[in-house]
């Protein structure tokens, strides 16, 4: 739904009377995000379980009883979109991130992504209120902190340079679906599901709001669980696009209406995002240039060793998946290796320091480059200052043994520290690390994955689903 309201901004945003009256009813958050970096656009859409809409209001008693999401506040973060828009802006991929893809949380170590942002403000609130800052000043931090641990995590997963974040809520999802009169979908088989209020007949139907979020919410009873719950996200969105998109409603302007006034209730946006500009730089953009992926996955049925189910994913995977999307050529590891500075492994003494927060990494990276021919230096902890991404430490940051060792763990960057011996090199790892030390086929450590004695169940990505298709696609 997030991806959707950000299709909505594009279409409505040009029908805005003045910038002024979008700016003083869309709610912002300050993230400091853009830049372009990687050659497209890229926009993080979430979607939380929020019981209060985007100003922080409390939700009233019978817009709760619609969404049949309970009472009990939430800052679960189950939908996780990356939309990917190339520089010529022709064309738009809106690509779902499971919820529970185990991905490196800053701050956290290993986790699933849905909790990046839960748990971070979690901690962080609580820290505040300990050091005696008031209880509404200490939420808006500490959701400032869940937000940026959430995209850190998402760029880390995916290599992109997030550009602009949009946040929506269970109520935007209902009030969206309403203001354009319903969607159409269709089911391949009629479905009872008490927990997610789905009880739907087989076939082509249109939904109104609470009922698709029903229909988008259930997961219970579906061969592939959450995966298939994404696929249903997916042509939902493409369906809910389309309409928006129509001429129907483009040329009804209490349709428009609505659907503003749905994006101003129930839509975050960070505040550098120009959606005026944005909009009219898109504003020709048609549904069938917009559609909706999964990113690839490795192991729908994972489990980590104290018994979590997860979703395994490869980041080396998803990286090159995300790139292509871009028009981007995946980088050439053999080519990068050619390019690496010429010296003896042997000569080089490294130490590790471990400061990711995951346990037992500093010794598998150790392990890693003795394997590569290096010595292996003392292992441990991180002492020193803490960091945001992983380094190589050298007393002389140009020698050919530091740029050795960065370019053996994945071209880390080289920084000058004048603790370091001069015969030996320093490698401190950051949350976020994937390079060699980590199992190359899930982006993760082995001992993350209790072995089960059985072959990961893929997940095949499917054809992607196009917002432009004529009538709904059925699914599962």
């Amino acid at each position: 739904m997030a991806a959707v309201a950000a299709v909505v901004l594009i279409v409505t945003g040009i029908a805005w009377r003045s910038v002024d009256a979008l700016e003083s009813n869309l709610a912002t958050a300050r993230l400091g995000l853009g830049g372009m970096k990687d050659g497209a656009l890229d926009l993080l859409l979430v979607g939380t379980d929020s019981r209060t809409d985007a100003h922080g209001n409390p939700l009233s008693q019978q817009e709760l009883d619609s969404l049949r999401a309970g009472e009990a506040e939430a800052d679960n973060t189950d939908t996780i979109v990356l939309v990917r828009i190339p520089s010529n802006g022709e064309s738009a991929t809106a690509i779902s991130i499971p919820r529970d893809s185990y991905v490196a949380v800053p701050g956290i170590g290993m986790s699933k992504v849905n909790a990046a942002f839960g748990a971070t403000k979690l901690t962080e609130k609580q820290k505040l209120l300990d050091e005696g800052v008031d209880d509404a000043t200490a939420d808006e931090e500490a959701t400032q902190a869940g937000r940026e641990a959430l995209i850190s995590s998402v760029a880390n997963l995916t290599g992109v340079t997030v550009d602009h974040y949009a946040e929506i809520g269970l109520l935007g999802f209902v009030l969206l679906t309403d203001a354009v009169g319903g969607v159409d979908v269709c089911l391949n088989d009629a479905v009872d599901e008490p927990l997610s209020g789905a009880n739907f007949p087989a076939g082509e139907q249109t939904l109104s709001g609470a009922q698709a979020l029903s229909f988008v919410r259930q997961r219970h009873g579906l061969p592939r669980g959450d995966l298939d719950r994404i696929v249903r996200q997916q042509v939902y969105m493409a369906s809910l696009v389309h309409e928006v998109l129509s001429a129907k409603t483009l040329s009804n302007p209490g349709k428009l209406g609505q659907l503003s006034s749905a994006v101003q209730r129930s839509v975050v946006l960070d505040e550098d995002w120009d959606v005026i500009g944005f909009a009219k730089e898109l504003q020709n953009l048609a549904g069938g240039q917009v559609q909706f992926q999964t990113i690839p996955v490795v192991d729908i049925n994972a489990m980590t060793d104290y018994g979590e189910s997860i979703v395994q994913v490869d980041p080396t995977a998803v990286r090159s998946f995300v790139s292509g999307l871009a028009g981007n050529e995946p980088e050439d590891s053999e080519s990068e290796s050619e390019s690496e500075p010429t010296v003896d492994p042997s000569t080089v003494t490294v130490d590790v320091a471990n400061d990711s927060g995951v346990g037992g990494l500093a010794s598998r990276v150790s392990d890693a480059l003795a394997t590569k021919g290096y010595s292996p230096g003392t292992v441990g902890n991180n002492t020193g200052d803490t960091v945001s991404v992983s380094e190589v430490h050298a007393a002389d940051p140009k020698s050919e043994s530091a740029k050795s060792v960065a370019a053996a763990l994945g071209d880390l960057p080289v920084v000058q520290d004048s603790t370091v011996a001069r015969d030996t090199v320093l490698v401190v790892l950051a949350a976020g690390y994937d390079g060699p030390g980590t199992d190359a086929a899930s982006g993760y450590t082995e001992s993350d994955i209790l072995d089960l004695g059985t072959s990961p169940t893929p997940a095949p990505a499917g054809p992607p689903i196009d917002a432009g298709r004529t009538g709904p696609q059925c699914v599962n």
